[in-house]
């Protein structure tokens, strides 16, 4: 199984903009710009969508490893925050930090974190965050 997702930006890093789209329609011509990104006003940034792709992988993962211990949790809240950081004087995501809140009345506390163990490090977008990434270029000058 395959998705996409299309970036398209024009004009400069800081006076450009940009729009994010999936054949889905989840994201239509979602704008993103340099202010959006790097100035915390509203508007998303790929940092945000990882965040979300990383938070919503996480429940996921963490309701089929409670499957695994016979846990139905009546609901499993998980947030990632993304950090991006200044390093060596490049933007680089540091960090995803996961917060979870499970509720899941009679289970067992130590099957809940060996499960929330296990999801957070073989959720797919926790091993996507280590991956190797690879480039296919077109160009045209």
């Amino acid at each position: 199984m395959q998705r996409q997702a299309t970036a398209i930006w024009s004009g400069g890093l800081k006076d450009g903009k940009g729009t994010l789209s999936t054949p889905t329609g989840v994201l239509a011509n979602t704008p993103y710009t340099f202010v959006t990104r790097f100035e915390n006003t509203n508007g998303t940034s790929p940092e945000e969508l990882i965040a979300a792709a990383h938070a919503g992988c996480f429940a996921m993962a963490l309701s089929g490893e409670l499957g695994k211990a016979k846990i139905t949790a009546e609901r499993i809240e998980a947030t990632a925050r993304v950090t991006l950081d200044t390093v060596d004087g490049k933007s680089t995501v540091t960090k995803s930090e996961l917060s979870l809140t499970v509720n899941a009345p009679g289970a067992n506390q130590a099957a809940i974190d060996k499960a929330a163990h296990d999801a957070e490090t073989d959720c797919p977008i926790s091993r996507l965050l280590k991956a190797q990434i690879s480039l296919v270029m077109t160009v045209h000058v």
